[in-house]
Parts: C-alpha cells; structure tokens; sequence
C-alpha cells in the first residue's frame, strides 16, 4: 500500500485486534471513551432522523467533529458514505480495495455485524496522522441497516500496570535466559516491546545500557551520566535505588516515542542477577 493510501484510509478499519492489543485499565481512557460515544449517539440520532441527508453532514468540519474525534460511515459492501477526517478522500470509494490483505477479512467480517441497536467496539493499531506513528486505535460502531456509524480516538499511551507487567515478563526472561533475552530486547522484538512501552537492561557491575527497546545507540555507554530531558540524574537515582532495593520506581520527563514528545515517564526498575531491567509507561501532568 502506498504511503498516500495508508494516509487516506486513516481510521477506516473496523478491524478487531482485541487479542494483539492490550486494553487499557477501565479509567484510563474513560474521558476519551464518553466523549467518542457521545459523538456517535449524536450522529446515531441524526441518521435515524434524517436518513442519508445526514451524511452530507458528517463529511463536514462541525457538529460531528470534536477535537480529533469525527464520525465515519461505511455500508456494509464497503463503500465509505462519509468522513469528517483525512479519510473523506475515500467518499464514494469501497474500503476493502485500500486495505491490505491480512486486514479485508476482519474488516467484512466487523460490517457484517447485524443491526442490533448496539454500540460496538475494537481495538486494532493503525497509522495515525498526527504523531505519523503506527498506534493502538479504539473504534466505536453502530450499524442502521445496511449503514455502518463510526468513530475512534488513539491510544497513545499504556497504562503503569502494563509497564509492570512488561518488567516481570521480561524481568523472569532474563533470570532464565539473560543472554537471549538481551538480543531480543536489542532486536525490538514484538513481545518485548509494546506500543509505548519498552525495556532497557543496565549491567549493575560495568554500570553501562546492555540493551535497549528503543534506543540502540544508549548500548555500550554510561549509565550513570544518564539525565532526563529537563536535566534529572536519572542514571545516579536509579544506581542509587538499585543498590538499596531489589525494586523501585522514579518519575522524570523522557521522549514518548509513539508522540516525539516530552512527557513524564513512571518507570519500574528491578534486579535480576546482577543486571537492572526497566520499563516505564508515560503521562501528561
């Protein structure tokens, strides 16, 4: 797929990858979540009200776009009926024939749902424009007949119960196999490495990065001159820690690399046979 046609299918997909993503804790995304199902009950409404008059309205910049959230429509051949979003290049296009292979079944199989009168949901991870990053996106959907009503909001950011998560999986990995688990870590490998979330392996003894998930050129140097983006020791505070405890965690600004911005960053820091293993989620204060 062209970049030109990843860009115009932004948001399209129905596409439930529920078992590849990782949901969100319940309130982690819970302003996003009322404000996307607002919109759609609001568009709902006015489908039922006005029929496919409607659509001419979703297209739109107004009353259905909401910040980064904007309605969608597809029928259920495919064919997209509307977008208030980059996706509007796609108007009286089918879906389907934009899509890459892996993705059109799922998708046919997401608007062959029946109209149930229920709100829908999934989570797949596509391109969003704005970070032009591939990350975890959450759609809501409802179908009228033979109309499929949509909108979805990016998931930019885990929670710190996955961070913690990640740290144990990895952190067992490396107590079992430290060797194979640092290649894999260095290799961004996809179980290691998680939407905005990723490990980095300190040597307690040399004091030097042995591995990192996102950054590889941090491999081999200092870790103790390691500071934050707003100039915190963090490598000191972290030694420091790590020499008291077998567990920890510290809070500093660092790079989310799923938006390139400055963001606090909570990471979890634990000792497993004389290496410091890590992952930290991100959050904006």
């Amino acid at each position: 797929m062209s970049l030109y046609r990843t860009f115009a299918v932004l948001g399209l997909c129905l596409v439930a990858f529920v078992a590849a993503a990782q949901p969100a804790p319940p309130d982690a995304y819970d302003a996003d979540t009322r404000r996307a199902n607002a919109l759609l009950a609001k568009a709902v409404a006015a489908y039922k009200a006005k029929g496919d008059s409607a659509l001419a309205e979703f297209s739109r910049q107004g009353a259905y776009v909401d910040g980064e959230l904007y309605i969608y429509v597809v029928d259920t051949s495919g064919v997209m009926l509307a977008s208030g979003g980059p996706s509007v290049s796609l108007v009286g296009k089918p879906v389907v024939s934009v899509l890459d292979d892996d993705l059109k079944a799922a998708f046919q199989q997401a608007i062959s749902r029946p109209d149930d009168g229920v709100v829908h949901s999934a989570e797949y991870r596509w391109w969003n424009w704005q970070h032009g990053k591939v990350e975890r996106k959450r759609v809501f959907y409802q179908r009228i007949k033979d109309r499929v009503i949509s909108v979805g909001y990016y998931m930019p950011r885990s929670s710190p119960e996955q961070a913690q998560a990640l740290l144990q999986q990895i952190s067992g990995q490396v107590a079992s196999d430290a060797k194979a688990t640092l290649v894999l870590i260095n290799k961004h490998d996809k179980t290691l490495t998680q939407d905005d979330l990723y490990a980095f392996v300190v040597d307690h003894k040399t004091q030097r990065f042995v591995a990192h998930g996102f950054t590889p050129r941090l491999i081999g140097t200092d870790f103790k001159s390691l500071r934050s983006t707003d100039g915190k020791p963090i490598g000191e505070e972290i030694l420091k820690l790590m020499n008291a405890h077998e567990t920890g965690e510290i809070t500093y600004q660092w790079r989310n690399p799923m938006t390139g911005q400055n963001e606090y960053k909570r990471t979890f820091v634990q000792r497993v046979n004389g290496y410091i293993v890590a992952v930290g989620s991100y959050a904006i204060k």
